[in-house]
């Protein structure tokens, strides 16, 4: 063990509450080193790393800020173009009821004008197959006409200019008794 003698014999000479001067020197240098390399190495490091994120997250908003700025004016684009879009697609929806509205009376009309056609054609036709009747039937009463008038008269009407005159003379007849019962 340590003797008491020896820690008397240390401790005569020294306070314990004063630090040993060369403790104070090499400390004090230890710490001016480190002072230097912190403010000269250290410090502009992490300066320079602030600056860094400063800079960074500064742009960062500006770029959002831009970037938003940017999406607010395509949305009113987009919906100005919706709008555009929405206006033009009702004016063809109304030309085109107006179209249809307009093919629908033409439609109409060209019926009425075919069916007016076809209406006259359809006189016409009955005009010519009733001519082609009363000549057929005139055809044919004359013949039995000539027949029975040959029979009744037991003379021949053989001649045809003379059969002739008698079937006209017939019809004439014939005609005349239709024109005065029609008017009574």
């Amino acid at each position: 063990m340590i003797s008491n003698e020896l820690i008397l014999a240390a401790g005569a000479g020294a306070n314990p509450l004063l630090p040993n001067p060369w403790e104070i020197l090499v400390t004090a240098a230890g710490f001016a080193v480190l002072l230097f390399i912190v403010v000269k190495y250290i410090a502009p490091a992490f300066e320079k790393s602030y600056q860094d994120r400063v800079t960074a997250i500064e742009g960062g908003l500006e770029k959002a800020e831009a970037a938003q700025a940017e999406a607010n004016a395509t949305l009113e684009q987009y919906k100005a173009q919706l709008l555009e879009a929405r206006t033009e697609a009702n004016r063809i929806r109304e030309e085109a009821r107006e179209e249809g509205a307009q093919i629908l009376a033409e439609l109409k009309t060209k019926a009425a004008e075919e069916s007016a056609r076809i209406t006259e054609q359809a006189h016409r036709q009955i005009e010519s197959e009733r001519v082609a009747a009363v000549t057929s039937l005139r055809a044919e009463v004359g013949t039995l006409a000539t027949s029975l008038a040959s029979k009744i008269v037991d003379d021949a009407l053989e001649n045809d200019d003379r059969a002739s005159r008698v079937v006209d003379k017939f019809l004439a007849d014939l005609e005349n008794q239709q024109n005065a019962g029609a008017s009574n």
